[in-house]
């Protein structure tokens, strides 16, 4: 069930049996010579859909504009201030609030946002904790998970591409990315096949001088639209995971 597709009234019915929602988060940024812009968007938002599709899970709508500073030597990529995405996540959660979610888990794409978003969640609570009529504004809880980062994911990226797959315009995301959005497939070959590896923390033009094409120690040119969905399904697979955890409900 996607939030933006739903009227209030089936958002009002849902919250009588479920007050949790999972609201995707990437970033729109350069992803090397085959990857579309919008790939850390694009991944969490198709994983997530499918999780509100099969389990009855409440989806909002993508955050796609996140913390991405380094890629804006590279042009179409857009980038939020820290403090600005910070802003708009302690909104969003906010918002959810006033309406009786109590568990917003955050689906993430994009490995620039995680301290931003972490740091999003601390002045959530802080703002919460230091209410000046002392009084508690009911529980929250909130999560951020990677859908890259899961055991099966992981398991997979390692089988398929072994150390070609690099950190960032991955051959696993971009996979996943095509297996979304087929029409959007490019067909590029890379020089040198493997990017050089290296830190993104420096500034735009220092990233774009030690990562010419903006690859990191990636082979992009190894993916395709039947990973994707095999992608697809891992991510799923261990998103419910951790979704239950999430909700109090995993495995014993």
């Amino acid at each position: 069930m996607k939030l933006q597709h739903a009227t209030w009234q089936e958002v009002e019915d849902y919250l009588q049996r479920a007050s949790g929602i999972i609201i995707p988060i990437g970033s729109t940024e350069q992803h090397g010579p085959n990857g579309l812009l919008g790939t850390d968007a694009i991944c969490p938002e198709s994983v997530a859909w499918e999780l509100g599709a099969r389990h009855d899970v409440l989806v909002g709508p993508t955050q796609s504009i996140g913390m991405a500073q380094h890629h804006l030597a590279f042009p179409g990529s857009i980038s939020l201030r820290p403090s600005t995405l910070i802003a708009v996540l302690r909104d969003t959660v906010t918002s959810l609030v006033r309406h009786g979610f109590t568990h917003v888990f955050f689906l993430n794409g994009h490995g620039g946002n995680i301290a931003t978003v972490n740091a999003a969640f601390a002045e959530i609570y802080s703002g919460r904790s230091l209410r000046s009529d002392g009084q508690s504004s009911g529980a929250l809880h909130l999560a951020l998970n990677n859908w890259f980062a899961g055991p099966r994911v992981r398991e997979l990226a390692q089988s398929l591409y072994g150390d070609a797959e690099g950190g960032h315009a991955t051959a696993s995301e971009v996979s996943l990315s095509w297996f979304a959005r087929p029409e959007a497939v490019k067909d590029v070959a890379m020089s040198p096949r493997i990017a050089p590896s290296g830190s993104a923390q420096c500034d735009a033009e220092e990233f774009r001088r030690r990562f010419p094409d903006g690859r990191m120690g990636s082979d992009p040119s190894l993916s395709r639209i039947e990973h994707g969905e095999r992608f697809q399904a891992a991510a799923v697979e261990d998103t419910w995971d951790a979704y239950r955890a999430f909700l109090g409900e995993g495995l014993q």
